[in-house]
C-alpha cells in the first residue's frame, strides 16, 4: 500500500525560496510553536502530522534552532500500513543554512535511520545510514537547507502574486535548486479557522519518489498571507493518488 507520508516530507522539500529575498525582521516562530495537520489519502482519513519548534541547542559547536516533524497513521490504517516518521532539523541561529538533519522512518516493513551533517566551510553535506554507514560527501551551495528547515526559512520571506523564487536544498543524497511560483491570493477555510492565503505551486521536476513517477503530478500549498507564513492546506495529485493535509490546530 502506498503511503502519503513520503509526500508530506517531499512537500517540505519544495518549499524552497531565495535567502536574499528575506526581509530584515523578527523571526515569526519561536520555541513552543506547534502546528497539527489532519491527513487524508483520497477519501480515507489516514493520520496526523505535527510540526514543532523546540528549544535552541548547541549542535556541532553551533548555537542552533531545532525543528521537528512527526507523522503517524491512525489505528485503522495501521492495520494495513503502519507509519511512524520522525524528523529533526537544526539550523544556525540566524537561519542562513542547515547544520544537522536526522530522520527515523518506519513505513510498513521499511525502516531507515539517517543523519545528514552539513559542513558550511567546505560546502558539503554527508549522508549516513545507521546500517550502511556514511557515504561520500556531496557538494552544496551557500545557504543550503535540509527538507524540513527549508520550510521554516521560507516563513521569513515576503511573498507577492506571480513571484517565482528558488533556493538550494538537499537531503544528503541529492542536491537540487528548487523553484516555486506564487499564483494568487485566496481565502480558505480549514478546521483551524479561515485565512487569507497565498497559493504556492512548487516545480516538481527535480523531485523523486511519488512525484517523479507521475507525469501530471501537482502540488498546491496555501500559506497564510501574514508575517507567520503558515501552510494551512496542502493538496497533491501524484502517481499513487490524491493526498491532502489541513491545519487543525495552531499553538500558541
Amino acid at each position: 500500500m502506498p503511503t502519503p507520508f513520503r509526500a508530506v516530507l517531499a512537500c517540505t522539500l519544495v518549499l524552497v525560496f531565495a535567502l536574499d529575498a528575506r526581509a530584515e525582521r523578527a523571526i515569526p516562530f519561536q520555541p513552543g510553536e506547534k502546528l497539527v495537520y489532519s491527513l487524508r489519502w483520497g477519501p480515507i482519513p489516514a493520520g496526523q502530522a505535527v510540526l514543532e519548534v523546540l528549544p535552541m541547542e548547541t549542535i556541532l559547536g553551533t548555537q542552533s534552532r531545532h525543528f521537528r516533524m512527526y507523522a503517524k497513521t491512525n489505528s485503522f490504517v495501521d492495520i494495513f500500513y503502519k507509519v511512524r516518521d520522525l524528523v529533526d532539523a537544526y539550523t544556525d541561529q540566524a537561519m542562513t543554512h542547515s547544520v544537522l538533519y536526522r530522520k527515523k522512518q518506519w513505513e510498513g516493513s521499511y525502516k531507515r535511520d539517517i543523519t545528514v551533517t552539513f559542513n558550511q566551510d567546505a560546502l558539503t553535506a554527508r549522508y549516513e545510514n545507521i546500517v550502511n554507514g556514511p557515504k561520500e560527501p556531496i557538494k552544496i551551495s551557500p545557504g543550503t537547507f535540509d527538507p524540513l528547515s527549508v520550510f521554516y526559512s521560507f516563513r521569513l520571506m515576503e511573498l507577492s502574486e506571480n513571484a517565482v523564487i528558488n533556493s538550494p536544498v538537499t537531503d544528503g543524497a541529492k542536491f537540487v535548486m528548487g523553484e516555486a511560483r506564487v499564483v494568487k491570493k485566496e481565502r480558505v477555510k480549514v478546521p483551524a479557522g479561515e485565512f487569507e492565503t497565498f497559493l504556492v505551486e512548487p516545480d516538481l521536476q527535480h523531485l523523486g519518489g511519488v512525484f517523479k513517477k507521475s507525469k501530471n503530478a501537482k502540488l498546491k500549498i496555501w500559506v497564510t498571507a501574514d508575517p507567520r507564513r503558515i501552510p494551512v492546506k496542502i493538496k497533491s495529485k501524484v502517481a499513487v493518488g490524491h493526498f491532502n493535509a489541513v491545519l487543525i490546530e495552531v499553538s500558541p
